[in-house]
C-alpha cells in the first residue's frame, strides 16, 4: 500500500470516529494554557488539572505570576514531576511574558523559558489553528506503530513527516487524535490494538 493511500485510510477513520479531539488540558485563557503545557511535560494532563486550579487561583494572571519566585511557585506544583526546574521556569515566563509582551501570550514562543518546540507548538495548534504538529511522546509511538512514520529516530523527524503527508488544515486536530489515541488505546504498555479500529494499519 502506498503511504499517501495509508494516511488517506487513517485520517478518515479518526474522522468518523474522533470528530471532536481536543486537548484534554483545563484552561480558560492562553496564559493559562501556557502554564498547563509547561507543567505537562512528562507529566500526565490528569496531574497538571488537579494541580493548576489552586495554581491559577493564586496566580489568576501573569502578573500576579511574575511578582512571585520560584520557592513561592514551588508549593503549588510539588507534585508535578521537576517541579524545581518548572516553578523556575513559570516564575521566568511570567516576567518575561510581562515585561517583553504586555501580559499577552505572543505566538512566537520558543524564545521563552520553559518553552521548547513542542510547547510551542502546542500552543499554536490549540490557539490559533496553526499548520503545525506537535510531537509528544505519544505521537511519536503512534505515528510508528500505525505506519504514518518509519524509523524515525527523533521527534523532529517524526513531525516533519507528518507536516508532509497531513493536509495543513487536518494538523491542529490530528495532533489530538494521535495523542487521544496513545493515551486510551495504543498505549506504551498493554495496548489494546484489537479495541482501536486501527489495528490493520499496525
Amino acid at each position: 500500500m502506498r503511504i499517501e493511500e495509508r494516511y488517506a485510510h487513517i485520517l478518515d477513520w479518526f474522522r468518523q470516529h474522533m470528530p471532536s479531539a481536543e486537548s484534554e488540558l483545563r484552561y480558560d485563557n492562553p496564559y493559562q494554557l501556557l502554564v498547563a503545557v509547561i507543567l505537562s511535560a512528562q507529566c500526565t494532563d490528569k496531574r497538571v488539572n488537579m494541580t493548576t486550579p489552586a495554581l491559577f487561583e493564586a496566580f489568576p494572571t501573569p502578573f500576579e505570576m511574575a511578582k512571585a519566585t520560584a520557592e513561592e511557585i514551588y508549593p503549588y506544583i510539588r507534585s508535578i514531576s521537576y517541579p524545581n526546574n518548572k516553578a523556575k521556569n513559570l516564575a521566568a515566563m511570567a516576567r518575561m511574558l510581562c515585561s517583553e509582551f504586555g501580559g499577552e501570550v505572543p505566538s512566537d514562543l520558543e524564545q521563552m523559558p520553559g518553552v521548547g518546540r513542542k510547547t510551542a507548538n502546542v500552543l499554536g495548534a490549540v490557539l490559533w489553528q496553526k499548520e503545525v504538529m506537535p510531537v509528544d511522546t505519544h505521537v511519536f509511538r503512534v505515528s510508528e506503530r500505525i505506519g504514518l512514520t518509519t524509523g524515525s529516530k527523533t521527534p523532529l523527524q517524526t513531525e516533519l513527516t507528518l507536516e508532509k503527508h497531513i493536509p495543513g488544515h487536518l494538523l491542529p486536530v490530528a495532533h489530538h487524535w494521535l495523542i487521544l489515541h496513545g493515551r486510551y488505546v495504543c498505549t506504551a504498555r498493554a495496548p489494546k490494538c484489537g479495541e482501536g479500529g486501527l489495528s490493520a494499519w499496525g
